[in-house]
């Protein structure tokens, strides 16, 4: 057997299905390798969309996809997603090619120190020294990328290591798959401690991270949430393992349910920049938090914990569930926090009385918000959503509701633009089987990263529906009439043209880019406009089509109760 090959069936023994990536010297037969073992090779235009659609894989199912990169660049492009992966706490493994060692240090073709290079966004980075070993190393990276906090492994293959091969089968040092990680229970004083707490408030909250929908932790914190009465309020990536039309998700009420709080139940989420790191002015001066994580060098990080469980999410909640059934068989959630409820819901209808004036403006183009409303309007509840953009992503987060865990992916802890059409590739592969469809909506500027997967998802035919919010720049942009004055305004020998650095080109028509690769492509300017194209794109039941909304250029978010960055209006 060669290295390739050696490789390959390594991969499948770890239980990996599918690979990523853009093939050349030195991995061009580590990729068929691994499509004569089964695995489903997906062939992409850029390493860093590679790269996001394959840690996408692993939160998506719990074990990751393999991207697979050439030397030097390949990787060095891959960084973004391994970042991102990081950054997420996504499984995910990457693959690359490097120079020869003989050729080491001699300035060998595309030579670069890739296991250093890599490893500040890995949890394991290494290059066997023997093809033998590679099974051992596989394995490895595999454990390393789910047990615990789930992140990045990296395995460096040499050119000639690809190449050479084994006589001798038998020495090949196979090894069986790495077991699905075990999530630890915590101590039962631990959970009658935080029990305690949480009965003892006035306030109470339940904040849901992403962590549990990775976790599939959905059917437990939904029991919970029911049996204590408590509010909550997930995370972007944590909408729907409670579903927002639950009764008891107070999303609209953001800033002031994390404002009031007295005691917060966080599950699997980090008080980060998304959560304003748990400080004032944003949070209680003296709120008590409740913390559930894996990984235990959280815990208690930017603000101390009052309760600390460390272990597996489902097996923590079961635990508070059970306990909580035990100790108060017979609760009257109704009554037990009222005037909470009653400040909440006033706060609920307030932000959504705002959010209605902007949704019935009749401007033509539409704003974020009418466009929002009209897409719901259309999209299945059990559509995958794919979220990403500055004012697109931050107005979706809020308008777009899930109704199921992990169906909605956006630029996520590290707000990485360029996210979408890799994350949409690797849905519509995970959930093809499903007949979920996948909805891919991106601003223009956000669009622009990963443009040229619209012909990855029409060469393998993915049902994936590309919605481009065009509003001619980032955060917003000209029109056409200020753009024309512009140019004509612009002195003739001047180059480049003085362009204000969010604006983009309002005349780009981003649907014909969909018809250079044999798709439809729409247009819409009008709500009926978009109704029809949207009723069209869901009939194509073979491969991508992409919906071109025009937004009115000077949308922006309405003045919300809440940044997501830190800085404070108070």
């Amino acid at each position: 057997m060669d290295g390739a090959s050696i490789l390959a069936r390594s991969l499948v023994d770890q239980g990996v299905e599918y690979m990523f990536g853009i093939v050349g010297i030195p991995v061009i037969e580590v990729a068929i390798a691994a499509q004569q073992v089964g695995i489903k090779y997906i062939g992409m235009r850029n390493e860093q969309a590679a790269s996001y659609a394959a840690s996408a894989i692993g939160y998506l199912t719990n074990r990751p996809a393999v991207c697979l990169v050439v030397s030097g660049p390949g990787l060095i492009h891959a960084l973004a997603g391994m970042a991102n992966a990081k950054e997420n706490c996504w499984p995910l493994l990457v693959v690359g090619g490097s120079a020869d060692t003989s050729q080491e240090e001699m300035g060998a073709f595309q030579e670069l120190p890739q296991v250093e290079a890599a490893r500040p966004y890995c949890k394991f980075s290494a290059r066997p020294s023997l093809i033998e070993d590679l099974p051992f190393y596989v394995e490895k990276a595999m454990r390393y990328s789910i047990q615990g906090r789930p992140g990045v492994s990296y395995i460096d293959l040499p050119g000639e290591m690809i190449r050479s091969t084994v006589k001798d089968d038998t020495k090949i040092k196979w090894v069986c798959a790495t077991p699905d990680p075990v999530r630890m229970c915590v101590p039962k004083q631990n959970i009658h401690e935080a029990l305690n707490l949480l009965r003892a408030a006035k306030r109470p909250l339940i904040i849901v991270g992403k962590g549990a929908a990775h976790a599939n932790a959905e059917h437990v914190l939904t029991r919970f949430v029911e049996q204590t009465g408590i509010p909550f309020l997930p995370t972007p990536m944590g909408k729907g393992v409670i579903s927002d039309y639950h009764p008891q998700c107070v999303s609209a009420a953001r800033s002031r349910a994390l404002l009031r709080a007295d005691v917060i139940l966080l599950v699997s989420a980090r008080l980060n920049w998304m959560l304003h790191f748990g400080l004032p002015p944003r949070f209680n001066r003296n709120v008590l938090i409740i913390q559930i994580d894996i990984c235990p060098e959280e815990l208690g990080n930017n603000v101390p914990t009052s309760v600390s469980l460390c272990g597996g999410v489902c097996a923590v909640s079961e635990q508070l569930l059970q306990e909580y059934s035990a100790l108060y068989p017979s609760c009257d959630v109704e009554s037990l926090y009222q005037k909470w409820w009653q400040e909440l819901r006033v706060k609920i209808d307030e932000n959504k009385h705002k959010t209605e004036m902007m949704v019935e403006s009749s401007s033509i183009p539409m704003n974020f918000y009418k466009m929002y409303r009209e897409l719901n309007k259309k999209l299945p509840d059990d559509c995958i959503i794919v979220n990403e953009g500055a004012n697109t992503m931050d107005i979706g987060r809020t308008m777009l509701l899930n109704k199921f865990p992990r169906h909605r992916l956006d630029a996520g802890t590290f707000g990485t633009m360029g996210v979408g059409a890799g994350f949409a590739i690797a849905a519509a592969l995970v959930n093809g089987k499903s007949g979920k469809r996948v909805v891919c909506i991106q601003g223009d500027s956000a669009f622009g990263f990963g443009g040229m997967e619209l012909e990855t998802a029409a060469r393998y035919k993915l049902p994936i529906i590309f919605v481009i919010a065009n509003n001619n720049g980032i955060y917003n942009g000209l029109d056409i009439n200020a753009w024309e004055e512009m140019l004509k305004n612009a002195e003739p020998t001047q180059l480049p043209i003085l362009i204000p650095p969010v604006s983009l080109n309002p005349i780009n028509d981003y649907e014909k880019v969909m018809h250079a690769f044999g798709c439809p492509g729409y247009s819409v300017t009008t709500v009926e406009e978009l109704h029809d194209s949207f009723t069209k794109a869901f009939q194509e039941t073979v491969g991508p089509s992409l919906i071109h909304i025009h937004v009115e250029s000077t949308s922006q978010r309405k003045s919300q109760e809440f940044d997501w960055l830190t800085k404070s209006k108070l």
